[in-house]
């Protein structure tokens, strides 16, 4: 993921509501995208929206989980 993709940003003051034949339009719209470029773009507004770099995401802690045996 070495490249940004330039054309998506995250703006956090917008919103637009929408009746629901707009938003079908707006759904039809973003299912033309290969699932890779959707993929592609959810990891960059998540990395705007977390404050991570895109090249060098954050790790899961594991330290938090456990394994149990169930009885």
């Amino acid at each position: 993921m070495s490249e940004s993709p330039k054309k998506y940003h995250l703006d956090r003051t917008a919103f637009q509501a929408r009746n629901a034949s707009e938003q079908v339009n707006y759904g039809k719209e973003h299912q033309k995208l290969t699932w890779q470029e959707r993929l592609r773009i959810h990891q960059y507004l998540n990395s705007i929206a977390y404050g991570y770099d895109l090249d060098n995401p954050p790790r899961m802690d594991k330290t938090f989980f456990q394994i149990k045996k169930r009885e």
